[in-house]
C-alpha cells in the first residue's frame, strides 16, 4: 500500500491547486506510478485540478494552496493555525461579566459583573485595547448578568440582576446614559447587535421563569421580537439584528446545559444543528454564519467550538485557564475571552484567539547598551542599528556630546557646536540635521546644525525660535513642527533654508512624531493648548501631506513628552509620556497603522523626553529620558509579527 505523498511525488502535474478537504485516506500500491492523479480512487480534485512542483515554497501564496517542493520532497501547504494565548489582565478580577460580544479584539468592553466578594456587584468597565485594559466610564449602577451588543464607543447594556431587572443604558466610549426600559424585565440574558440595532433574547425573568422573549433596541426604546423556540439564560449570541445566533445556555431551573443552537432572521427563530458539547455560562464571539463558543459549565471547560453556519465542530485550540461566567468579544478568527471563574477562583486574565495561516509573535523589548551619559530633551536619528543621539540635559546643565548607536552599544560621535537640550533633528546616521532646543545661555534656538557622520557644521536659521518641537524627514527634506510653549508652527527645510508651513490644526507644546516631509505623524502633546473646545491629555495625532494637517484618531494613553519611532507616516509607534496631573510615567507602546493606535508591549524603563525617530516600526529604539531622575536606558523594539508558515502535508 503506497502512500498519498509518496503518489504524488511519483505524479507531479503543473499548475493549479486543490483544496485541504481532498486530501483522504490511502491510495492503493497499483496506482503509485500511474501517469495521472484522476485515476486515484480515494483522491477526488474536480478534473483540471493539479499540483504544481517547485524547487522553493512560494511566496505570496494563500489559503487552500497546496504544491510538491522537490528540494525537500515533500507535499506542502497553508492551513489554517489556531491557537489562544495570553493577553493582558483586567484591572478587576471577575465573574457573570457582561454577556454579548462588544467590539473587537483589540477594541473590546467589559462590563459590571461580580468581583467574587461582598457586595458582589461592580460598576467597573473597562475597554480593551488589543494588549491592555484601561478603566472606562462606570455603570451607572453596581450590576452583574447583563447583555450587551455594539462597539467600545457606541454600546449598549440592559437587564441585569439587580432589580428592576430592565433598565437600558448607552455607551459613548466615556461616559454611560439611561436609555429605554425593556419590555421583560430579565437577567443572565444575552445581546448582538449594535447601539442602535440591538437584540436581546433569553434570560431568567422573576420567579422561576426561563424567557423565550426577543426584544429590539433601536438605540432608545426597546420592542417585541420574535419568541425563541427553547428558552434559554446563561446563553451566548452573536450577529445583527435581523441575523443572529444563540448557542448553549440552560433552558430550566435550576441550570440544566444546553446544546442547542438558535438562528434569527429579524422576524422568528429556527432551531439550527447544536453544539457538540452542551454548556451554560459560556462566551462566544462572530456573526450569524461565523462564530467560536468558548468556556462554560458543567464541567468547567477551555474548549472551543467553530460555527460555520451550518455545523459546529471541535477547535483544535483550548483555552490555557478553564472557566466560565466569563465575557467574549470579537470574531470568528479573533475572539477573546476574559474573567469569569476557573479553577483558581475569580479571573482577571485574558485570552486572545486566533485562526489563520499566519503564527503570530507578539511585540517585545530587548535591552540595548546603555548611553554613555544619562540624559533627557535630546535628538534622535538613523535606525535601530545605525542611530544618532545628541544634546540633552545633563544633571546639571545641558551637553553637545552626540553618541552613535551599532545595533548593540554607543560610542562617542562629533561634539554639537551649541549645548542645548529639548532640541529636534532627523536624518540617518550620516547625514543630520538639528534645530532649535533650550540652553541657560540663550533660553531659545534658531540656529541649524548638519552632521556628516563625524562632525557637525553651523546651517541657516530656522524662522521661529522654539524648543521640543516634533521632527520627521532627512537632511534635505526636513520637518519640524508644534514646540513649547504651545506652538502650531510648522517649518519645512530644504538642505539650506527653512520656510513656514501650513499651522497645525492642534496649538500645544510636546508634539513628537516621525515620516517624512510630504507624509508625516505626529503624536502626543502637552496637557494644555489644543484646538477650540477640546479637551486635550496627551493623546492628540495629526498627519501631514505636504501641504496641510489634519486630525488623527487619539492615542489611548495620555502624557507629554512621548518618545516615538518610525520612518513612514502610517506606520510608526509611540511610548512613555508623564500623564499630567498625576505624574504617572507610562510605559506602554501604542503601534499606528495610518487609521487607528493599538497598544502592543511595555517599556522596561516607565520614562518620558527620551529619543525620537530612531528606528521604524517594525525596529525601533528608545534611549536616555526621565524617569523622571534622568537615565541613559537603551531598549529596542521588535514589532508584533505575522508569519505565513507552510506546513508539511503527511497523509498516510
Amino acid at each position: 500500500m503506497g502512500s498519498l505523498k509518496q503518489n504524488l511525488a511519483n505524479n507531479i502535474l503543473s499548475g493549479g491547486k486543490f483544496d485541504a478537504t481532498d486530501l483522504s485516506g490511502t491510495v492503493p500500491a497499483s496506482n503509485v506510478n500511474n501517469d495521472s492523479l484522476t485515476n486515484l480512487t480515494t483522491f477526488s480534485p474536480a478534473l483540471g485540478d493539479t499540483i504544481k512542483s517547485v524547487a522553493s515554497d512560494p511566496s505570496p501564496a494563500t489559503e487552500g494552496d497546496f504544491w510538491y517542493n522537490t528540494t525537500e520532497g515533500a507535499l506542502k501547504g497553508l492551513v489554517q493555525i489556531k491557537a489562544w494565548s495570553s493577553g493582558g489582565n483586567m484591572g478587576t478580577a471577575r465573574y457573570v461579566i457582561s454577556k454579548g460580544s462588544v467590539g473587537t479584539q483589540n477594541a473590546g468592553l467589559a462590563v459590571a459583573g461580580s468581583p467574587g466578594s461582598s457586595p458582589y456587584l461592580s460598576v467597573s468597565t473597562e475597554e480593551y485595547s488589543g494588549f491592555s485594559w484601561s478603566a472606562g466610564g462606570n455603570y451607572p449602577v453596581a450590576q452583574r448578568g447583563l447583555a450587551t451588543g455594539g462597539t467600545q464607543t457606541a454600546a449598549f447594556a440592559a437587564g441585569g440582576d439587580v432589580a428592576p431587572n430592565a433598565e437600558s443604558n448607552n455607551y459613548n466610549g466615556t461616559s454611560w446614559t439611561a436609555s429605554g426600559t425593556l419590555n421583560t424585565a430579565r437577567w443572565r440574558n444575552s445581546g448582538s447587535g449594535t447601539q442602535t440595532a440591538g437584540l436581546v433574547m433569553g434570560g431568567r425573568q422573576p420567579g422561576t421563569v426561563v424567557s423565550t422573549a426577543t426584544e429590539e433596541y433601536d438605540g432608545s426604546s426597546w420592542t417585541t421580537g420574535g419568541t425563541l423556540g427553547t428558552a434559554s439564560y446563561l446563553n451566548q449570541s452573536a450577529g445583527i439584528q435581523t441575523a443572529a445566533l444563540t448557542f448553549g445556555g440552560s433552558s430550566t431551573l435550576p441550570g440544566n446545559a444546553i446544546s442547542t443552537t438558535q438562528s434569527y432572521d429579524g422576524t422568528s427563530w429556527t432551531t439550527v444543528n447544536s453544539m457538540n458539547t452542551a454548556r451554560r455560562n459560556l462566551a462566544g464571539s462572530g456573526i450569524q454564519t461565523s462564530a467560536i463558543g468558548f468556556g462554560g459549565n458543567p464541567p468547567t471547560t477551555g474548549a472551543t467550538e467553530e460555527w460555520d453556519g451550518t455545523n459546529w465542530t471541535t477547535s483544535s485550540a483550548t483555552m490555557s485557564t478553564g472557566r466560565y461566567q466569563l465575557g467574549g468579544n470579537g470574531s470568528a478568527s479573533a475572539g477573546l475571552a476574559f474573567g469569569g471563574n476557573g479553577g483558581a477562583g475569580t479571573l482577571a486574565n485574558t485570552e486572545e484567539y486566533n485562526s489563520s495561516i499566519q503564527s503570530f509573535t507578539s511585540a517585545s523589548l530587548s535591552s540595548g547598551g546603555n548611553l554613555a551619559t544619562s540624559r533627557n530633551g535630546l535628538g534622535g536619528a538613523g535606525l535601530q542599528n545605525s542611530g544618532l543621539g545628541f544634546g540633552g540635559y545633563l544633571q546639571p546643565g545641558v551637553t553637545t556630546a552626540t553618541e552613535e548607536y551599532n545595533g548593540s552599544s554607543w560610542t562617542s560621535g562629533g561634539n554639537l557646536g551649541t549645548a542645548r537640550a529639548e532640541i529636534c533633528g532627523n536624518g540617518t546616521q550620516t547625514a543630520t540635521w538639528a534645530n532649535g532646543g533650550f540652553s541657560p545661555v540663550s533660553s531659545l534656538h534658531l540656529n541649524t546644525e548638519e552632521y556628516d557622520g563625524t562632525t557637525w557644521t553651523a546651517a541657516n536659521n530656522s524662522n521661529s525660535s522654539i524648543r521640543a518641537r516634533g521632527d520627521a524627514g532627512t537632511q534635505t527634506a526636513g520637518l519640524m513642527y508644534s514646540g513649547y510653549p504651545n506652538s502650531n508652527v510648522t517649518e519645512e527645510y530644504d538642505g539650506t533654508s527653512w520656510s513656514i508651513g501650513n499651522n497645525m490644526v492642534g496649538t500645544a507644546g510636546y508634539k513628537k512624531g516621525w515620516g517624512t516631509q510630504t507624509a508625516a505623524t505626529s503624536a502626543g502633546n502637552s496637557s494644555d493648548g489644543g484646538p477650540a473646545g477640546t479637551s486635550v491629555k496627551g493623546i492628540e495625532s495629526e498627519s501631514y501631506d505636504g501641504t496641510s494637517w489634519t486630525s488623527n484618531a487619539s492615542l489611548n494613553l495620555d502624557g507629554r513628552v512621548k518618545m516615538t519611532i518610525g520612518q513612514t507616516a502610517d506606520s510608526g509607534a509611540a511610548t512613555g509620556g508623564r500623564a499630567e496631573p498625576s505624574g504617572t510615567v507610562r510605559t506602554v507602546i501604542e503601534e499606528w497603522d495610518g487609521t487607528s493606535w493599538k497598544s502592543t508591549a511595555t517599556l522596561a524603563t516607565a520614562r518620558y523626553s527620551g529619543t525620537n525617530g530612531i528606528g521604524t516600526k517594525a525596529a525601533g529604539l528608545f534611549a536616555g529620558g526621565s524617569t523622571p531622575t534622568k537615565t541613559n536606558a537603551t531598549e529596542e523594539y521588535t514589532a508584533e509579527t505575522l508569519t505565513t508558515t507552510a506546513s508539511t502535508i503527511t497523509t498516510s
